[in-house]
Parts: C-alpha cells; sequence; structure tokens
C-alpha cells in the first residue's frame, strides 16, 4: 500500500465521524440507533442552532431560551423530526406554512411564548397528533391553522384568552381525543358547540368564567371519561347534562357557585371512580341545605367512597347549618329546613 493512502483514509474516517456526531454550539446530542435529540436551553440561545444541526435529528428541544423567530428554511434542515418542542421562548409570531416538508412530525409545543395571531396554514403540511399553545396571548383560535381532517389527538389552548370555544376549528379534528381550554375566559358553552368531537375522552373547561351549559352540550361526547368544570362561576346545571356519558370516570365541579343538583344528574354513570376510586368533587360550593338539597344529600350517602374531599361539600345556608357538611346531617334535618 502506497505510504500516503493511510493517512488519508484516517483523515476521512475522522471527518465522518466527526459530521456524523455534529452538535451544535450550545447544544447537547443524544445519539442511539434510531433516534437523535437535540437539546438547548439557556438564555444564551437567542437562534435557531443550524449550524452543526444533525440532518437525522428526530427530537428537537429549543427550551427555556431567548429564541425570538423560527422558519421554515430552518425546519427544512431535519426532515426526519418527530417531536418540536419550543417552550418558554420569546416567539411572537409564525410564519405560513411553518411545517412545509416534516411528514414525520407527530409533536408540537408552542407552550409559554407570545404568541397572539397566527397565520392560515401554519399547521399544514406535517401530521401532528399532539399540539401544544398553552400559556400564549391567543384571542382566537381559527379553522385555517390546521387541514380538514387533521389527525390531531390532543390540543391543548389553556392559558389564552378565548372568549369563545373554536367550533370551526373544532369542525376539523374528527380525532380528537384530548381539549384542553382551561384557564381561558370562556362564559357558556351552546348546543352543537363540541358536536364533531365523537373520539373525545378528556375535557378540560376548568378556571374560566363559565356561568351557562347548554343541556345537550356533552350530547355528542359519550366516550369522555374526565370532564373539568371547576372554578367557574356555575350557579345551576341543567338535569340532562350528563346524559349518555356511561363512560365517565371523574367530574370536576368544585369552586363554583352551586346551591342544588336537580333530581337525577347524577344517575346512569356507572363508571364514575372507576379508574381511581375517587371520581367526584363537589366540595367548596355554596349548598343550600334545605328540602331541595334532598337529592344531593341522598347521593352524597349512597357513593361517598367516589367522593373527593367529602368533608368540604358544606352548607352555605341555613344558618343553623352553615360549614357542616352535607354527610353529617340527618334526614330529618333535610328535609325540615
Amino acid at each position: 500500500m502506497d505510504t500516503w493512502i493511510l493517512p488519508v483514509l484516517l483523515l476521512l474516517t475522522s471527518y465522518c465521524c466527526h459530521a456524523v456526531l455534529a452538535c451544535p454550539h450550545l447544544c447537547t446530542c443524544y445519539f442511539s440507533t434510531n433516534t437523535t435529540q437535540v437539546v438547548c436551553s439557556g438564555p444564551s440561545v437567542s437562534h435557531f442552532p443550524l449550524v452543526g444541526l444533525p440532518g437525522n435529528t428526530t427530537l428537537l428541544s429549543i427550551e427555556n431560551t431567548n429564541l425570538s423567530s423560527i422558519s421554515a428554511h430552518h425546519l427544512e434542515a431535519v426532515p426526519f423530526l418527530q417531536e418540536l418542542h419550543l417552550s418558554s421562548n420569546q416567539l411572537s409570531s409564525l410564519p405560513e406554512n411553518l411545517l412545509k416538508g416534516l411528514t414525520h412530525l407527530h409533536t408540537l409545543d408552542l407552550t409559554g411564548n407570545q404568541l397572539e395571531h397566527l397565520p392560515p396554514g401554519v399547521f399544514h403540511h406535517a401530521p401532528l397528533q399532539n399540539l401544544v399553545l398553552r400559556d400564549n396571548l391567543l384571542h382566537r383560535a381559527e379553522s385555517s391553522w390546521l387541514p380538514v381532517n387533521s389527525n390531531l389527538t390532543t390540543l391543548n389552548l389553556a392559558g389564552n384568552h378565548l372568549d369563545t370555544i373554536p367550533t370551526a376549528l373544532l369542525q376539523n379534528l374528527p380525532q380528537l381525543k384530548t381539549l384542553d381550554l382551561s384557564q381561558n375566559r370562556l362564559e357558556k358553552i351552546a348546543a352543537g358547540t363540541l358536536s364533531a368531537l365523537s373520539n373525545l375522552q378528556r375535557l378540560h373547561l376548568e378556571e374560566n368564567k363559565l356561568n351557562s351549559i347548554d343541556p345537550s352540550a356533552f350530547h355528542h361526547n359519550n366516550k369522555l371519561t374526565h370532564l373539568f368544570l371547576q372554578e367557574n362561576r356555575l350557579e345551576k346545571l341543567p338535569l340532562g347534562l350528563l346524559q349518555g356519558l356511561h363512560r365517565l370516570e371523574v367530574l370536576t365541579l368544585n369552586d363554583n357557585q352551586l346551591h342544588f343538583l336537580p333530581y337525577g344528574l347524577l344517575e346512569k354513570l356507572p363508571s364514575l371512580g372507576a379508574s381511581t376510586g375517587q371520581g367526584v368533587d363537589l366540595s367548596k360550593n355554596p349548598w343550600e341545605c334545605k328540602a331541595k338539597a334532598a337529592y344531593l344529600w341522598k347521593w352524597l350517602c349512597a357513593n361517598r367512597e367516589v367522593l373527593f374531599s367529602p368533608e368540604d361539600i358544606q352548607c352555605r345556608s341555613p344558618e343553623s347549618l352553615k360549614g357542616r357538611p352535607v354527610l353529617s346531617l340527618t334526614e330529618e334535618e333535610i328535609q325540615t329546613e
């Protein structure tokens, strides 16, 4: 073998190994047989780490940084990307067709940025299953963001400024299983708002301003297993609200303004508490412990094993029973007040 061949081979081998294991400055890379994960964090990161970014990256995490912009051109460098985590950055806008060419991307997390408006088509082109937009500044959620018949199974819009449920957007999401609209400014749930979500299993509506729910609001969501309605402004619930929710395991109604429950509201819900043992939270409501509370009292007595914080389900009135746990009352006390 010529004497010059061996040094050249060693040089080429060194170059190839360096190229395969390249990693951007201020980032950490994790290589395995089937995945390449790139994690960039910290305030020193202010630009997309394009230089040195492995072309076979499957997970890219740029979180808790000063990143203020991202483009489709940036993402062209990682065509095999499956997960993109961009939480807690300084992003105030996203371009149209951001995900063009990312045919493997199933998870996108944009939690904790400064997004107020998003352009049409922003989440088209990728087969997204999980989209997280919580803790931004969004006032509206538009149907044009996602393609018709999207594969999305999880949508998280919690912690924004939404005052209406984005019905048109939800029409595009027939596969959705988890919807989180908590910590917004929603005041009502109208009939038909959620009718397209026949596969929905978990619905988060807690910490809004809800004061009205149509009796048929959940009638097309008979696969619901978890319904979170705590910390709203509900003073009453319509009788047929939970009709057909035979799979419902968890129902949280605590921290509302409920005075009584309509007779029969919680009947024919055989799965309550099925997964955790506890399934219903009715605590911290201003219950009126008068004759109208007889149904509440009887149901609590018969189902105390599925209750969260039963000691906090207390009478607000009449004055003689104020502060008493409803479960501590006798039938005579309920009937005579």
